[in-house]
């Protein structure tokens, strides 16, 4: 401002590259300690006082009014500096600028919470560490209201982020796989949208003024963690409930022929508004498989392949329903497992592990009977699925004992039952590895997450043909 010292100026490299981007949307992410907060910030601020007066108005969102806390005390940091007329209400969250600009500081915890700005204008957008959030149903909501009267406002909607957290795999997808660093991807109607990557080495002033933050996440013994705060890689295991037995080199494998001497079922976690998914397992007995290259390998009885699947998952948004109806799913079954039973030498799939809720009676019948007419009304016979193990303590020990399998198929020579997944079943290798555990019991993962073929694994991985696996712990 006129008159004033400098009190920030962006450093070269990723902040400038932000602060000039002119992408309706831009995230700005990569490691930890480039400065995206501050930018974050002083791209809204750059704008104050630039003759848009009262029009200029911005909302920053973080999960949580706790989080805030980080973003209010740098706001107070910078802002009475640069303009020495900015109040800040602190029972309002928000900063007023002499022009009447407006910043309003606010949490955004779930799409419901969109209603609290249906109708708001703000030419200005921001959102605090957006991979915190499970998807982006928050996010694109909002976009609604990025709009102006003005017809010379900028309009921005801007975010940031490291690798790594429940969102990690939805903001990937948006923003990192579809276009190179730097460069723009469009959404259907032309609209440009950037992914800018920092990096803690361009923030010299933090490097000098700290030397030993550099050794604290060299320090992070989470490869996963490590490798996302310190290098901002992508093409991490971000979840956390199963980074550490997750390996897909070893536990994604080229589809073979099923031995006819393994068993073979299917496993379902039904959904219509959020997604449902049907598994196919093929379980060893100990007999010889030839794999794909030709090796012959004996895998220890109760080895569990994940041969195929069926996500009814949009094809627009992650972790969205496609709303069909149980008898059409029924007849989708029987229709895809003749396909995989052709492909994989398959004789029959033998009923599975499903939600017990699908088992209640509904307007005087049950889900789990609709799935079966349509099963029959296709060509099959007999009841598709049991009811899965809901017992006590259900959840913790389904998530163990997938640990336990996983670990297991790492182990060379590997003694007890595994677990494997071939590489066609791409939605499974998609949306399980990277699950969260859960904040409230760090021994479940986290439910916000995308969580419904990793949920009908876990009634496979405790069911044996009706029976709950004995694993020494009580249900």
């Amino acid at each position: 401002m006129p008159n004033n010292p400098i009190a920030w100026t962006p450093q070269q490299g990723s902040q400038t590259a932000f602060l000039t981007c002119s992408a309706f949307e831009c995230l700005y992410g990569g490691t930890r300690g480039p400065g995206k907060t501050d930018a974050l910030l002083m791209d809204f601020a750059q704008h104050v006082g630039q003759g848009y007066g009262a029009g200029w108005r911005g909302i920053l969102f973080r999960r949580t009014y706790k989080q805030l806390d980080d973003v209010v005390t740098r706001t107070k940091r910078w802002f009475p500096q640069i303009f020495r007329d900015a109040e800040y209400s602190k029972g309002g969250f928000a900063w007023r600028f002499e022009g009447g600009e407006e910043l309003l500081l606010r949490h955004m915890d779930n799409p419901d919470d969109y209603w609290n700005y249906h109708g708001h204008e703000y030419p200005w957008v921001g959102w605090e560490e957006l991979t915190n959030w499970p998807d982006l149903k928050c996010y694109e909501a909002m976009k609604s209201c990025c709009r102006s009267s003005y017809p010379d406002m900028p309009r921005k909607y801007r975010a940031t982020c490291n690798p790594y957290g429940v969102g990690h795999n939805a903001v990937k997808k948006y923003f990192v796989d579809p276009a190179p660093f730097g460069c723009p991807s469009y959404d259907d109607s032309g609209r440009a949208r950037v992914y800018i990557h920092g990096n803690i080495h361009e923030n010299r002033k933090l490097l000098d003024a700290d030397p030993d933050y550099m050794r604290n996440l060299q320090g992070i013994t989470d490869e996963n963690r490590r490798k996302a705060w310190l290098f901002g890689d992508w093409d991490i295991t971000a979840g956390g409930a199963l980074d550490d037995v997750w390996d897909r080199r070893i536990h994604v494998v080229r589809p073979f022929k099923i031995p006819a001497s393994w068993h073979c079922d299917r496993s379902f976690d039904w959904g219509s508004a959020k997604p449902f998914s049907v598994g196919w397992w093929a379980e060893s007995n100990g007999d010889e498989a030839v794999m794909a290259d030709g090796q012959r390998r004996c895998f220890p009885p109760g080895t569990l392949f994940r041969v195929g699947e069926w996500y009814g998952c949009s094809e627009k948004q992650d972790n969205v329903g496609i709303q069909l109806n149980s008898v059409d799913i029924g007849r989708g079954i029987y229709k895809k497992e003749q396909n995989l039973q052709n492909l994989y030498g398959i004789r029959y799939f033998g009923r599975g592990p499903a939600d017990s809720s699908i088992f209640d009676r509904l307007d005087d019948d049950s889900i789990a009977n609709k799935v079966n007419t349509g099963y029959r009304e296709a060509g099959g016979s007999g009841d598709v699925f049991v009811p899965c193990n809901k017992a006590a303590g259900s959840r913790r020990i389904g998530l163990e004992l997938i640990r336990t399998r996983l670990k297991a198929a790492m182990e060379k020579p590997m003694e007890t039952p595994g677990l494997y997944v071939f590489d066609t079943c791409a939605d499974w290798i998609r949306t399980v590895p990277v699950l969260e555990r859960s904040e409230k019991d760090p021994e479940d993962v986290n439910t916000d997450g995308e969580d419904h073929a990793y949920d009908e694994t876990r009634y496979r991985a405790m069911h044996r043909r009706g029976q709950a696996v004995s694993t020494g712990l009580r249900l």
